[in-house]
């Protein structure tokens, strides 16, 4: 027997419009990721939120041009058939800036949304996780070397999130709770990286983006896998571990023609460089790594965030209590198991 989906539950999304559009585009082979698809994305988004019940959805406005496009498609209407939740927007300032982003997340969080959607990168979903207070997050990869979110239909993640959201699939059973690694300077908290810290002796941040092999020294990682791309498949090539492991894994780097071990890592799509490694070995959550260089940058999921200096002690942490995230497989099998679907489709039909 189908279960009941519950009514009147509310989802936001946010959606960086910079995603996809960084330095990657100049120095490889990444995609442009239009704001026209971002759009196309959300409204995708809308109809599978109104199949299952979610009343409204809160949206992140922006200067880039997602918003008022999505107002435009709301000012047409949803396809026929198609019911959409109400959709309003956060009245809130923009900077353009990842302050947004920040600020965003706890206007959500705040007006008690059941999950948040999240149109990125691994950055993107950084800050959303830095203030989204437990709340589920539903990921979706709109950005470049993402390794947090995964490339999903954004359908069938509406569906998922929206599932979760209005309690008709257990949230404990249809979602995960990621590591996170900590960083600290002089002993405060800093700031957070959901896959990979890399430590680099370039002393200045130009593009954030961290794409040369030549200046990096050391590497955490949350979870490393084989197939990814980005700084985190340096890890995954020599020793993987998965999101569920309890540990991480941490690289000591060097040079190519003193390194102990040499791996071809895709840094960037269509950018392969050869990486030294002195060591590999295992992060135990909770136990605090101090890195090695006098001064340089640390970046923070692919983007140089923190400039040090010798007067700075450094250190990265691992610990289990990350942001909880929608698994959209397990979601989606357990609302079939359910008759979730089966459900939504009869409520819909005429009396």
């Amino acid at each position: 027997m189908a279960r009941e989906i519950p009514n009147g539950a509310s989802i936001g999304i946010i959606a960086n419009p910079a995603a996809g559009r960084d330095i990657r585009r100049l120095v490889a082979q990444a995609s442009v990721f239009p704001i026209a698809e971002k759009r196309n994305m959300i409204t995708r988004i809308f109809s599978a939120l109104g199949a299952v019940g979610v009343g409204t959805c809160y949206l992140i406005p922006d200067e880039s041009g997602i918003a008022a496009r999505v107002k435009r498609a709301i000012e047409l209407g949803p396809p026929e058939g198609q019911v959409w939740p109400e959709v309003k927007f956060l009245d809130m300032p923009i900077e353009e800036s990842p302050a947004d982003t920040l600020e965003a997340t706890a206007r959500m969080v705040e007006l008690g949304v059941g999950g948040i959607m999240v149109l990125g990168g691994d950055g993107t979903n950084r800050l959303v996780a830095q203030a989204c207070d437990g709340v589920p997050l539903t990921s979706l990869s709109t950005g470049t070397n993402n390794v947090f979110p995964m490339m999903r239909e954004a359908t069938i993640a509406g569906l998922a999130a929206g599932l979760v959201a209005t309690g008709a699939l257990s949230r404990d059973e249809a979602s995960r709770r990621n590591k996170v690694l900590r960083v600290t300077v002089n002993d405060a908290p800093r700031d957070i990286a959901l896959v990979d810290v890399c430590v680099s002796g370039a002393a200045w941040t130009g593009a954030k983006a961290l794409w040369r092999a030549d200046a990096l020294d050391q590497l955490f990682v949350t979870f490393a896998e084989a197939d990814a791309i980005g700084l985190s498949s340096i890890a995954g090539l020599v020793r993987p571990v998965s999101r569920d492991a309890p540990t991480g894994v941490a690289l000591d780097l060097s040079a190519v023609p003193e390194a102990a071990r040499t791996v071809s890592a895709p840094l960037a799509p269509g950018l392969m460089a050869d990486i030294g490694i002195e060591r590999v070995f295992d992060l135990e959550a909770g136990v605090a790594h101090p890195i090695r260089l006098p001064r340089g940058m640390v970046a923070l999921d692919g983007e140089r965030e923190i400039a040090f200096g010798p007067e700075d002690r450094v250190a990265v942490v691992l610990e289990p209590d990350g942001p909880i995230t929608v698994e959209i497989p397990r979601a989606m099998e357990l609302a079939a198991r359910s008759g979730l679907l089966e459900q939504a489709a009869a409520a819909r039909l005429p009396a």
